[in-house]
């Protein structure tokens, strides 16, 4: 159980192309993503926060919940406030909508943090992972100073921190297949998620 870094799972997206309804109470195998999140968050993690917009929704779970403190519609927005709220000096994130998050993969992750390391971040071929990564409360001020220039995306900001990056290699020791990184963004995705689970039995 690690103490010195929380686990943040971001839940402030708008959903729109599922009508608005949250991805997060999707089920896959009769279990809701945000409850697969959970698990491993449980077995990792002391202090775990959810970020979200609509805190009544998850009344039922065992976890501090935090609304976004700058009201715009971006990740970079909830990756600010799970580092603002957090009682630790890092903080892992996830988004709500990623059913196959392996703990291999978070203390890969985790376990590069050092001191002089404001972000930890999987790089493969397809690009980084700002979604599935840690970050350290030094990266606070950049990512405020870049809201006040209108500037909202996460791999913006890195340019003024210190950036660690894991690659592919390594990354595909612990989960071969990359399926940590699989999100869910539309119907489709739901559906492949759930042919990802009825076909290989050890992504359940």
């Amino acid at each position: 159980m690690n103490d010195s870094c929380s686990g943040v799972i971001l839940a402030g997206g708008l959903s729109s192309r599922f009508d608005g309804k949250n991805k997060a109470y999707f089920t896959i195998e009769q279990k809701r993503i945000i409850d697969r999140i959970y698990r491993v968050y449980t077995e990792l993690f002391e202090e775990i926060v959810l970020v979200t917009n609509d805190p009544l929704r998850f009344l039922d779970m065992d976890l501090r919940i935090v609304t976004d403190i700058f009201s715009v519609r971006s990740s970079l927005a909830g990756i600010h406030a799970g580092l603002f709220h957090s009682t630790c000096q890092h903080a892992f994130f996830t988004a709500c909508d990623t059913p196959f998050l392996k703990k291999e993969i978070v203390e890969t992750i985790i376990g590069d943090i050092t001191p002089g390391t404001d972000v930890v971040v999987p790089d493969t071929s397809v690009g980084m992972e700002p979604l599935c990564a840690a970050y350290s409360k030094q990266c606070i001020k950049p990512i405020e100073s870049n809201f006040a220039k209108g500037e909202y995306r996460i791999r913006k900001f890195f340019q003024k921190v210190r950036v660690k990056k894991i690659d592919e290699k390594t990354l595909r020791k612990h989960d071969h297949d990359l399926v940590s990184f699989f999100n869910i963004n539309t119907p489709d995705d739901l559906k492949k998620a759930k042919a990802i689970v009825n076909q290989n039995i050890i992504y359940k």
